[in-house]
């Protein structure tokens, strides 16, 4: 079977407290950005084993450790299912903050679920999905979502923007998880992040802020700049995703007026 992973936007990102175990307690609506996925086929084989095969966007880590091998192996060794292949068409930039690797681990544990007739509730699939990552769950449920924890709790968040323009932008830089989470600087806001999301669209630039920008921006100013010229074509909100590189503009009308530079990627979509 084959399965279309999307990835998804952060709307705000409040990075509350650091935590004993070394994460971080953080609060962010996720936001699936339907147009821009991996596709990830998985098919039953003879045998016992896995079989992994990727073309597309090449992936800065060893075939052997890619997280759709975590999800298979931690599949089998939760519930014995048989032989597979995998094959991942990467379309999603990688080191964007878009959660694209974390969309193909769940993708694979969708699938698994289905083709070998686990019949999964859909808190066991959450759980599943959360041992391998912080965002990995929400591809389970893949509608707006409040994230809360380290990102593995989640609560419906209604929300509309349908028929905005949704512009993504990864520069040709990126940022790693951990160069992000070195820089950030640990606050709990007065106002909840739910509280800001539910003014207009025209008052989240003010409010509605990615705590990883200030310290990604200092460091790598070409990521700053691609936020700026999307609210200079007119964007009405833009942010950086998650921990970077990549930054999103919500525009009313086509967005034409943004020109990717040379080297950047460069997706744009109408919501639906």
């Amino acid at each position: 079977m084959i399965l279309k992973a999307n990835c998804k936007i952060n709307l705000g990102l409040d990075i509350l407290r650091r935590r004993a175990d070394g994460y971080h307690d953080l609060e962010t609506v996720m936001f699936p950005v339907a147009g821009l996925y991996d596709e990830v086929e998985v098919t039953r084989t003879a045998g016992s084993g896995t079989t992994f095969t990727q073309q597309g966007i090449a992936v800065d880590c060893p075939a052997e450790q890619n997280i759709c091998l975590r999800a298979c192996a931690l599949m089998r060794a939760r519930y014995g299912i048989g032989g597979v292949h995998i094959r991942l068409d990467k379309r999603v930039p990688f080191g964007a903050g878009l959660g694209g690797g974390s969309a193909d681990g769940t993708a694979v544990i969708l699938a698994l679920d289905e083709l070998f007739a686990l019949h999964l509730p859909e808190e066991e699939l959450i759980a599943r999905a959360a041992e391998l990552g912080s965002d990995t769950a929400f591809f389970v449920r893949n509608t707006p979502q409040l994230c809360t924890g380290r990102g593995e709790r989640m609560t419906p968040f209604a929300l509309d923007l349908g028929g905005l323009t949704l512009v993504v932008v990864k520069p040709s830089e990126g940022v790693s998880t951990r160069e992000a989470y070195a820089g950030v600087r640990p606050r709990v806001p007065a106002e909840p992040l739910a509280e800001r999301l539910r003014r207009p669209l025209a008052e989240w630039q003010a409010s509605v802020t990615n705590d990883f920008e200030a310290s990604v921006f200092a460091a790598h100013p070409a990521i700053r700049a691609v936020k700026h010229r999307l609210l200079e074509a007119g964007a009405l909100y833009a942010s950086m995703s998650g921990s970077g590189s990549a930054v999103f503009g919500l525009f009313e009308g086509p967005a034409d007026a943004f020109v990717p530079l040379e080297g950047e990627f460069l997706h744009r979509e109408t919501i639906r």
